[in-house]
């Protein structure tokens, strides 16, 4: 600043026109901001991931209670009456045939949907993102075109395909495998989507390099697309596994007596003017173990599938 501009007091702009220098002065919401981004925001998540937990909570507690008790009284008050809690609801749930085939069929159809759909689109996401073949394009465009394509809209004509398909005394409507084939063919478009545009993402350089090597399309696959995919693969398996774990409508469409998983085993438990929570609470609460052991036992990869591509 000039001996003039000090003399007559005229504001520099290095002083933020106050006089004072410095960093401009923050405004309210600013401050609002930086106060509620410490300590506080950090209390508020945790109230919040409590008040979520609460239905879970409660759902474990009632399975732990007699049927009387649930019907005399809210889960709460286990506070107050430890004395409560047993293990009956599940040994009698355990002790049911049709529950136990209910379980393993879950897992007969969410086992095999889950792999053949990340192996599957695995392969054609490498194709996609890296083959060169002749409508290549225009096939991803069709891929992208069946994501809004709903589940309903195929019920009815696949119901009707299914039923038409006999041999040997085994027949598609009912069973496990047609259940399996409609999730699996369902589930491609999304995980194809998924996987190509992180394939996509991978540095040129890495191919180029395998190719001169000597490496085919497919130990290009097995050896550099694949390990470096692991994230957004096993991001892809949790997902598949979750929904085809936790699905109702089409095994309602799809599923007998015979091949039917557990929430339509628990969807026929339910009785008109009761609530028969002496079977459905546990029930329900074995049927949410699996998947959390699942997400927990593959969380490290799933959170770096959901933040590939932020970071470069």
């Amino acid at each position: 600043m000039s001996t003039a501009e000090k003399a007559a007091g005229t504001p520099s702009p290095a002083t933020g026109g106050n006089g004072a220098a410095g960093a401009p002065r923050r405004g309210l919401a600013a401050r609002i901001v930086g106060r509620v981004g410490g300590g506080a925001a950090q209390a508020l998540l945790v109230l919040i991931a409590l008040f979520w937990l609460v239905p879970t909570l409660g759902l474990l507690v009632a399975s732990l209670r007699s049927n009387e008790d649930n019907n005399a009284d809210g889960w709460w008050s286990v506070f107050s009456k430890p004395a409560q809690l047993t293990m009956e609801s599940y040994g009698s749930l355990l002790d049911k045939g049709d529950f136990v085939d209910s379980f393993w069929n879950t897992v007969l159809i969410t086992v095999p949907a889950t792999v053949l759909v990340v192996m599957i689109a695995s392969l054609a996401a490498y194709a996609f993102a890296w083959m060169e073949f002749p409508g290549r394009d225009w096939l991803f465009v069709l891929v992208v075109a069946l994501l809004v394509v709903p589940v309903q809209v195929a019920l009815i004509p696949v119901a009707k395909l299914y039923g038409r398909i006999e041999f040997g005394g085994f027949h598609m409507f009912g069973s496990v495998t047609g259940v399996v084939l409609f999730h699996v063919a369902f589930g491609l478009p999304f995980a194809i989507f998924l996987l190509r545009n992180f394939f996509a993402a991978i540095p040129r350089d890495l191919l180029e390099a395998a190719r001169m090597d000597g490496g085919s399309e497919w130990t290009i696959f097995r050896r550099v697309i694949f390990p470096l995919g692991g994230p957004a693969i096993a991001s892809l398996g949790i997902f598949q596994f979750l929904w085809v774990w936790n699905d109702l409508l089409v095994a309602l469409v799809f599923a007998d007596t015979e091949s039917q998983p557990m929430t339509k085993w628990l969807q026929s438990q339910m009785r008109q003017f009761t609530g028969n929570i002496d079977i459905l609470a546990p029930g329900a609460f074995l049927s949410l173990i699996v998947p959390l052991i699942v997400f927990f036992a593959f969380q490290r990869y799933f959170v770096q599938g959901v933040l590939a591509g932020s970071v470069k």
